[in-house]
């Protein structure tokens, strides 16, 4: 009976080896003197038949719950000689430079779905060539900053609504949800590991980077069973550069749209964001920065580049108005975007409003002289004030930088004083 239970074993464990290679590398490894141990240990009477897998499969130890816990954390930090040199802040530049740890977090169906979590040294992924994310484009992302105050603490800004707006994706995408509050926990340790990366500067922080990858090697256009769930951090500057006044001029193609009514345009996939290169390049070729996306015959003003775009215009009462295109399904639900229209509704002197916003409006608005700034906002810019738009055979002349109290430096310096601990904030979360 021994002999044939480890024939049985030998064989269950050749044709799952695939599932067991990914399982050693996660913070729940099973190994294979484990695997022994177990079979050793096992009563005959639970033997399968041989042209089977063994009923009692080793299974590694998971918490229970639908989601990973961070009380499960598992931490291995770096050597010192796997440490990076940490740059000059004035190198940083946008995602070129990473600290010297990570987060990552399997999920396998077949042993129970979300494994423990765990912090190791910065390394590559090891995924198989026909793992669905790489296919079909099963993946998803977020974008939040920690922030090294005046106090030296380091802030998250709002990070429960990154958490949100994943789950969201990762619903939409057919990926496993999880606890939200619980990858901040882990996100958090991550950074406190990490925390002499993040910049000792109010004009750059440290980027973070979930991201959320279906991992199964099969062809087929269905949900995987198999994902991986990792967090990468990264010092930031300036995301991309301005003119010489520090506003963008931006290109609106009637021609391309971004998104459409029933799509994801409204959750952050990273299918969302390749094909908008060709449409940035032949912008920049006409002397622009980003694109505005419009939608419709209306030509309806939906994003700028990858942010949210905000107007300030004299409305027909006489009242400075700030408007955003409604979230319609079309627009990403930004962080900043619902931050600066919760802030500003606070302004006794400013109307807040979610409209529609037409290019034949603008324009004449623009006639008029009642349109007095555009602006994007974006966790990796924050604010970007625009001060040219080109459309069709127009040429927009948006006088957002004359303005002598410019709404959109209000906005930033709110912001910027929250996320930099100038003033204490309910936006603001403190981890160390």
């Amino acid at each position: 009976m021994p002999i044939r239970r480890s024939q049985s074993l030998v064989k269950w464990i050749f044709e799952n080896q695939h599932k067991l290679q990914t399982v050693r590398y996660c913070s729940s490894s099973l190994r294979y003197k484990e695997l022994e141990e177990n079979a050793a240990q096992a009563q005959p009477e639970h033997v399968a038949p041989s042209m089977a897998a063994p009923a009692d499969k080793p299974r590694p130890q998971i918490t229970p719950e639908i989601s990973f816990k961070h009380e499960d954390l598992q931490v291995r930090l770096a050597a010192p000689y796997q440490l990076n040199p940490k740059p000059e802040v004035t190198d940083l530049g946008f995602g070129k430079f990473f600290t010297d740890h990570m987060l990552k977090i399997n999920y396998f169906k077949q042993l129970g779905g979300w494994q423990k979590p765990e912090i190791m040294p910065f390394e590559n992924l090891s995924i198989h060539p026909a793992a669905k994310a790489l296919h079909y484009a099963i993946q998803l992302f977020e974008g939040l900053k920690a922030y090294r105050g005046v106090d030296d603490k380091i802030r998250l800004f709002r990070p429960d609504l990154n958490m949100e707006r994943m789950n969201l994706a990762a619903q939409r995408s057919g990926l496993p949800t999880f606890d939200g509050d619980e990858l901040i926990k882990c996100i958090t340790r991550l950074v406190q590991i990490d925390q002499e990366w993040v910049p000792h500067s109010e004009t750059s922080t440290l980027y973070i980077r979930p991201t959320l990858i279906g991992t199964e090697p099969t062809f087929g256009i269905m949900a995987p069973e198999t994902a991986l769930l990792f967090a990468i951090l990264s010092p930031v500057s300036a995301y991309y550069k301005t003119g010489s006044d520090g506003a963008v001029s931006i290109y609106a193609d009637p021609n391309v749209v971004r998104a459409f009514p029933g799509g994801v345009g409204n959750r952050k996939v990273g299918s969302n964001y390749g094909p908008t290169i060709e449409a940035t390049a032949r912008a920049a070729k006409l002397g622009h920065h980003q694109v505005l996306w419009l939608f419709g015959p209306n030509h309806e003003l939906t994003e700028v580049g990858a942010m949210n775009i905000f107007v300030v215009y004299v409305n027909e009462q006489g009242d400075k108005q700030l408007s955003t295109p409604p979230l319609n399904g079309l627009i990403l639900p930004g962080v900043t975007r619902r931050s600066i229209i919760e802030l500003a509704s606070q302004w006794e002197d400013l109307v807040v409003k979610e409209e529609v916003i037409t290019m034949d409006r603008v324009i004449e608005l623009n006639k008029k002289g009642r349109l007095l700034e555009m602006f994007g906002a974006g966790t990796a810019v924050v604010i970007s004030p625009i001060s040219r738009v080109g459309f069709l055979d127009h040429e927009i002349r948006v006088p957002t930088m004359s303005q002598a109290q410019p709404v959109y430096q209000r906005v930033k310096d709110t912001l910027l004083a929250i996320q930099y601990g100038h003033i204490e904030h309910p936006y603001a979360k403190v981890i160390s």
